[in-house]
């Protein structure tokens, strides 16, 4: 027996679909992986448009790149350097250059998004919340990283302060005092921009997963409905 409150937020959809559920086997393959691309690029487009605007690391709290917290945790030796006096400025510009590499993700993801297979598709309808940002994590990851690092890299060094970083944090991972993968700026900005880009597309998708009746596009409500 399903629980009231899960019973009375499936009824809605329950009553909009036939009196007969519909399963994912029931789909076509050529409906179900139409449906599901819908989906996932409704998905990337919001989450690109929504991160590459001013501000849509620096003031969004979920996504915003900080310095990392081994380095935070040296404060007194980065204002030995004269860093700690300007953390702010290196924030503000580690952020921009985020915002300015994700519209690079856009075409990479429609490309992975074009190659998906139907056993692709199907992995995703029937997997868990996060399966489709899974895809385009194992799909996309490296391409989009060769895309971000040279724009991070472009506006990083417009700020003397990353040479200054990657100067103190090179030592300091020699000692132990900052994790080896944080070492370089320009790194750590590009992995910390794609982790915010697929927690925002996780975000869209968990959106459609909860509420498919509330998407506009008629396949997408029937793919996702189905179970």
């Amino acid at each position: 027996m399903l629980p009231y409150r899960l019973t009375a937020l499936c009824l809605p959809l329950m009553l909009s679909l036939s009196t007969q559920a519909i399963s994912l086997d029931q789909l076509t393959g050529k409906d179900a992986s139409a449906g599901l691309k819908e989906a996932l690029t409704v998905a990337a487009n919001s989450a690109v448009s929504q991160l590459g605007q001013s501000d849509g690391f620096l003031g969004n709290q979920q996504v915003k790149i900080p310095l990392p917290d081994s380095l935070k945790k040296a404060e007194k030796m980065l204002r030995k350097f004269g860093m700690g006096a300007q953390a702010d400025e290196l924030i503000t510009t580690m952020n921009r250059a985020a915002e300015g590499a994700v519209v690079e993700a856009k075409p990479i993801l429609v490309n992975s998004i074009k190659q998906m297979s139907w056993q692709d598709a199907k992995g995703i309808l029937s997997g868990g919340e996060s399966a489709a940002t899974d895809y385009f994590r194992r799909t996309s990851s490296q391409a989009i990283a060769a895309k971000f690092l040279p724009i991070v890299k472009k506006s990083t060094a417009k700020l003397q302060l990353a040479d200054k970083y990657n100067a103190y944090a090179g030592q300091a991972a020699q000692f132990g005092l900052i994790k080896a993968e944080d070492a370089n700026l320009d790194d750590y900005v590009t992995r910390k921009a794609m982790d915010g880009l697929f927690l925002m597309i996780a975000d869209k998708e968990k959106a459609i997963r909860a509420d498919p009746m509330g998407q506009a596009s008629k396949l997408l409500q029937k793919v996702f409905s189905a179970n």
